[in-house]
Formats: C-alpha cells, structure tokens, sequence
C-alpha cells in the first residue's frame, strides 16, 4: 500500500497523527486494541498491544479489553464509554450507533474530546481495513 498508493497512505498517517489529540494515550490505545480486535486485525492489534504496555499500561488491562463489561473494574468510566462507543462505531452495520450508547459518551468526554474520540475510532477502522485487507504479518514492530 504504503509504495503502491502513496499519497493515500500519506493522508492516512496524517489524519492518524491528529486523531487523538488530547486524548489520553491509554484510552487512545485501548481504543485502537478493542477496535483491531473486532475487525480481526492482527497487526494492529499486535502493534497496539506492544504500545500500551511499552508506555506503561497494564499487562491485565490490555488482556482482558475484549471481555472489558465482564472486567469494569480495571477501566475507567471514560475508557469504558470510549470501549462502548468503539463497539458501536466499528459494529456500525449491527445497530448503527445507539442513541443511549452516544449519550454515555457525550455525559463522559467534553465536546472536543468526543469529536477526538470519534476521529480515533472511525481512523482505527481504517487502518484495520488496510491491514486486514493488504494481508499485513504481525511480529515484526518494534514500539521502541
């Protein structure tokens, strides 16, 4: 992609870089782990994985984020309408966005950091696409 499209892959990495400004990077990378998860992604899922834990998040934290209702306790009440609205976004053809779903995002993040938020999700999902799509192997990034 990256040699065949550049431009495109260009824009992408631009909009990526600005998708989560002012966000936490916890959250950010949550957000990117739960999304790769759904979407089967698993260089993303492997890079964002490797991100968290070398900037600190928990090993327990980053393992059970697939099955984040069952384990609340560990998360945020940010981080968990952040995993909701992931869901809902990324599952969009499911049940599209559900307005209760939203509505516990809008209550937790102010009007900037929702509209990041959004950005985050929507440019995870693209990122999947790509690496699912072009066929990307996990196991060789390096998050040094």
């Amino acid at each position: 992609m990256a040699s065949h499209a550049p431009e495109f892959y260009q824009a992408l990495i631009a909009l990526d870089e600005v998708s989560a400004l002012g966000l936490d990077s916890k959250l950010a990378h949550l957000v990117r782990i739960r999304a790769s998860q759904l979407n089967g992604c698993a260089y993303c899922l492997d890079m964002h994985t490797l991100d968290a834990l070398h900037e600190g998040d928990t090993a327990q934290r980053v393992n059970v984020v697939a099955t984040w209702r069952e384990a609340r306790k560990f998360y945020t009440e940010q981080e968990l309408a952040a995993l909701e609205l992931t869901e809902a976004i990324t599952l969009i053809s499911v049940d599209h966005v559900p307005d209760d779903v939203y509505e516990i995002a809008a209550n937790a993040f102010d009007e900037k950091e929702l509209a990041q938020l959004i950005s985050l999700i929507i440019m995870i999902n693209a990122w999947n696409r790509v690496g699912v799509t072009c066929r990307i192997e996990p196991g060789h990034y390096d998050p040094s």
